[in-house]
């Protein structure tokens, strides 16, 4: 029994009576303060901290709910081995599920983690492709020939409009619009989440990812919900070709060949953060960019296309 004020016991006690309970002893135990708070096992933690959070995962798609218990599991399970790599991020990930389990089973822990930091690490940006190396070998005639079709695509158009090969393989009939005054896809969410609410925009087709996606007007059905199958996919293909001038480029980096792209043009700050999907760090007034404003941006910076088959 738990050490009370002889006042807060007496209550208890008088709480049990009422309520006709002093023959069940699991009532008289917790009533008391004798009953053990609700223990976790370390290896079920991801499955309760899954339980919990079956709402805001509902709109994840099956391969975002897949990466999602990866992480944790692979967090918990370098915990159970000393936390063999990746620490950082592990930690985070136990430190969130700990969290909201405390939370929801209101089990007063002491959140030892919450506020932990690690010393000594520092940040290193993603690599990023050379403008003139996307243009001259990625882009050059015949170098993504013998790259299955849709893979290859997929390429053109993230070299082209920066966007997550996520956001290009999960596009739908539905947010490719090949017959509007001004083509564009809509990066939005369909059956899955996006990273940010930032995320979600309307990007005009220009140079060689409009031409990749005339020939995939209903998106990339064998990459669908598979944006890592395709990123192993072209990653072996680019270091098996030459294409991979140093070991930290992969196929996002083209992403951040696009932003270096922007900013060599300089455009307003709100077109150069919208075209991202990055936030605008100003209040939100009046309505995003329109295709118009976009798409002159746009064909500033628009590649060469390959003469070869797209």
């Amino acid at each position: 029994m738990v050490s009370k004020p002889h006042e807060e016991i007496l209550r208890r006690i008088d709480a049990v009576t009422a309520a006709g309970a002093v023959n069940n002893t699991k009532a008289v135990t917790a009533t008391l303060g004798g009953a053990r708070k609700g223990q976790t096992a370390l290896s079920a933690l991801v499955d309760e901290y899954e339980a919990l959070q079956k709402l805001h995962l509902s709109k994840h798609s099956p391969d975002q709910i897949r990466k999602w218990r990866n992480l944790r599991e692979r967090a918990v399970n370098d915990l159970m081995i000393a936390l063999g790599r990746d620490v950082y991020k592990c930690i985070g990930a136990i430190s969130a599920m700990i969290e909201a389990l405390d939370s929801a089973k209101r089990l007063k822990l002491d959140l030892v983690l919450k506020n932990l930091r690690l010393k000594g690490g520092s940040y290193e940006p993603r690599a990023a492709y050379s403008i003139d190396f996307v243009q001259d070998r990625i882009l050059a005639d015949g170098a993504l020939d013998s790259m299955n079709p849709e893979a290859r695509r997929v390429v053109y158009v993230c070299a082209e409009l920066g966007l997550r090969p996520v956001e290009v393989v999960n596009l739908t009939k539905n947010s490719i619009r090949l017959d509007a005054k001004i083509p564009h896809i809509i990066v939005q969410p369909e059956g899955r989440v996006l990273k940010t609410d930032h995320s979600e925009r309307h990007v005009p087709l220009v140079g060689v990812a409009l031409k990749a996606m005339r020939l995939q007007p209903e998106g990339f059905p064998e990459y669908f919900d598979k944006s890592a199958t395709l990123s192993a996919t072209v990653n072996k293909f680019m270091a098996n070709n030459g294409l991979r001038p140093f070991p930290k480029v992969s196929l996002y980096s083209l992403r951040h060949t696009f932003e270096d792209r922007l900013t060599k043009i300089e455009p307003p700050e709100k077109i150069h953060a919208y075209l991202m999907g990055h936030k605008y760090d100003r209040p939100k007034y009046g309505s995003p960019p329109d295709l118009e404003q976009l798409v002159g941006w746009m064909e500033k910076i628009a590649f060469r296309p390959p003469a070869s088959p797209i």
